[in-house]
């Protein structure tokens, strides 16, 4: 066995003192629709409910090995990384100093905090995630204090690979296929360099956010690029630049492997998973369920892991999930229409709707006297073929509007 597959192996046999194996689970509902044997690794079922605490576990445990005194480890996430960081402090008996934005929810403060217990101390400095870090670094180089990377580093993707080695314990034979999220890189560089020595038939998919996909970037370009913008609605996995030492392990894949998951259809996923299989999901733990629809022909017939690889969700957020998922679908969309300013023009619009439309918003934006106002709509359907039957009549009596659904400029200021 090679130095890899050991270390991971060893690894994985450390934590067993900090959490059980995460369970593998076949997923009836999927391995039907999709005619294969669907397992879903459940990393959203970890202690912290997500993969982040195994390398962040590995990576200290090889750092107090190496250097008993050192007592003091700072890292800089407003996460899942921060919540892993905080739960091994409180097991070595540490302190931890988790530097996270101003702007980030006081829950995830307060689960870092519970995790931490009187190991960890919070500080919230920078309005983005760039100056954070920078604080966190700057610190660490002032007091002496060892950064833990979230992805880029040796010890931490040697401790995400222990995702691989349970994996390959809890099945009979190694799987045709493993679909992995990709964020900084970790959990993909780890698991891909263990399957490799150990099971180099099995195939892999890689799964990005489609505003963020670091991975395509990087392989587009021969090495990590800092894309120049990103979607931070997937924020377990909306990297701007993927890790040197990550993409190290991907380089050779192929870019047909890596896929990009529509934010928005993501959020179908997630409520697909949750109201069918009561499973909750963040966006980014839902990515590897959320790309099978595109691999149906690929994966037909064979045994395939789709790694869930968190289930950190704020359920404040799902009106916006709920709302996201609704439009990708096309059962909801957003318009401006512009009303003539007479009396009855706004009876027969409304008489224009079919028996399954509701209006979900209504808003007049007009803004000085005119013979004609414009007002904000927001219609929902039973079936997004109702849309065209409704649009026909709206051209028939002469409304003039807009489908403004899928503006992404329009949608942030006005929906």
């Amino acid at each position: 066995m090679s130095t890899f597959a050991k270390a991971a192996r060893d690894a994985e046999a450390a934590m067993r003192g900090l959490f059980p194996p995460t369970p593998l689970q076949r997923n009836d509902h999927l391995s039907d629709r999709y005619g294969a044997d669907i397992w879903l690794k459940r990393e959203d079922l970890s202690p912290v409910r997500s993969y982040k605490l195994r390398g962040a576990f590995n990576a200290m445990r090889k750092v107090l090995a190496a250097r008993p005194d050192q007592r003091q480890f700072v890292c800089a996430s407003a996460g899942n990384h921060a919540q892993g960081v905080a739960y091994v402090c409180r097991h070595f008996g540490v302190e931890g100093v988790v530097f996270m934005p101003v702007t980030t929810p006081q829950q995830k403060i307060q689960k870092t905090q519970i995790f931490g217990g009187g190991q960890v101390r919070i500080e919230l400095t920078g309005d983005y995630f760039d100056d954070t870090l920078r604080a966190a670094q700057s610190y660490c180089a002032k007091v002496g204090a060892h950064f833990l990377s979230p992805f880029d580093d040796a010890d931490v993707i040697e401790g995400q690979a222990s995702v691989a080695v349970e994996l390959l314990a809890e099945m009979a034979r190694a799987p045709d296929m493993v679909i992995l999220p990709v964020g900084g890189g970790g959990l993909s560089a780890g698991t891909v360099s263990y399957f490799h020595e150990v099971a180099p038939q099995t195939a892999f998919r890689f799964v990005e956010p489609a505003g963020g996909a670091s991975l395509a970037a990087a392989l587009e370009k021969g090495a990590p690029i800092k894309l120049p913008k990103v979607n931070t609605f997937v924020d377990g996995a909306a990297v701007a630049e993927i890790g040197r030492l990550t993409f190290k392990a991907l380089a050779q894949t192929n870019p047909a492997d890596v896929l990009a998951a529509p934010e928005d259809r993501i959020c179908a996923t997630m409520l697909e998973m949750l109201n069918v299989e009561g499973v909750v999901l963040e966006p980014a733990g839902a990515l590897s369920v959320d790309v099978l629809p595109e691999l149906a022909d690929a994966i037909r017939g064979k045994s395939v892991v789709c790694v869930t690889s968190g289930g950190n969700f704020d359920f404040e957020r799902l009106p916006e999930v709920k709302e996201r998922a609704q439009r990708y679908s096309g059962v909801k969309k957003y318009f401006i229409l512009r009303l003539p300013q007479r009396p009855g023009a706004l009876r027969e619009f409304l008489a224009i709707l079919g028996p399954d439309d509701d209006i979900a918003r209504f808003e007049y934006l007009k803004k000085s006297a005119r013979n004609f106002g414009s007002v904000l709509i927001g219609i929902e359907t039973s079936d997004a073929a109702n849309f065209e039957g409704l649009f026909t009549r709206l051209d028939q009596v002469g409304f003039a509007w807009r489908d403004i659904t899928s503006d992404e400029t329009l949608a942030e200021f006005l929906i």
